[in-house]
This record gives structure tokens, C-alpha cells and sequence, in this order.
């Protein structure tokens, strides 16, 4: 059975600040964002590299962008979620 491990990634989105500008949409290499109504949201969270550029690139600071662990999926059908410090992350 394989393993193999994926980066989660929450979208916080004050859409208080949000201009429904499209600069994040458009920088998603991933096409994650959408707007809607005007604002962006998170129309494929799955999807999110946490590369940040969304984050980086709105002027108005509505994005931000968290990393929430580390999903692990074991075959084809269980997953859970690991909060731990990846191994290449320790110092020796």
C-alpha cells in the first residue's frame, strides 16, 4: 500500500477589504480562487500549493493564506491528518 503526503492550506479571506479586484484569481497558478458576487473565495481549496502568491500580490491584504498540517493518504480511500514537523525540517 502507498503513502503519500499533501500540505493542507486554510484561506482566510476578509472579504471586508476584498475589491473583487481579480489580481489573486489571476496569480493562482492553480486556479483555486473564483470571485463571487464581487469577492473572492476559495473555489478548489484541494487544489492550493500554499505558494502564497495570492496573499502576496492583493493590495488591499484580504487574502491570507495558513498552512494546517499534513494530510496522509494510505491506497486509495483512508486519510488522515498529521499536525507534526516533517522530518527534513529538524536540524541534526
Amino acid at each position: 500500500m502507498s503513502e503519500q503526503t499533501k500540505r493542507t492550506f486554510e484561506h482566510v479571506i476578509r472579504e471586508r477589504w476584498c475589491k473583487g479586484c481579480n489580481v489573486c484569481v489571476s496569480f493562482c497558478p492553480k486556479h483555486v480562487l473564483a470571485l463571487h458576487d464581487g469577492k473572492v473565495f476559495a473555489e478548489r481549496p484541494e487544489q492550493c500549493i500554499g505558494c502564497r502568491l495570492c496573499e502576496l500580490r492583493c493590495p488591499d491584504y484580504a487574502i491570507e493564506i495558513k498552512e494546517t498540517g499534513l494530510e496522509k493518504h494510505v491506497g486509495n480511500d483512508a486519510s488522515m491528518t498529521d499536525y507534526s514537523i516533517p522530518p527534513e525540517a529538524h536540524h541534526a
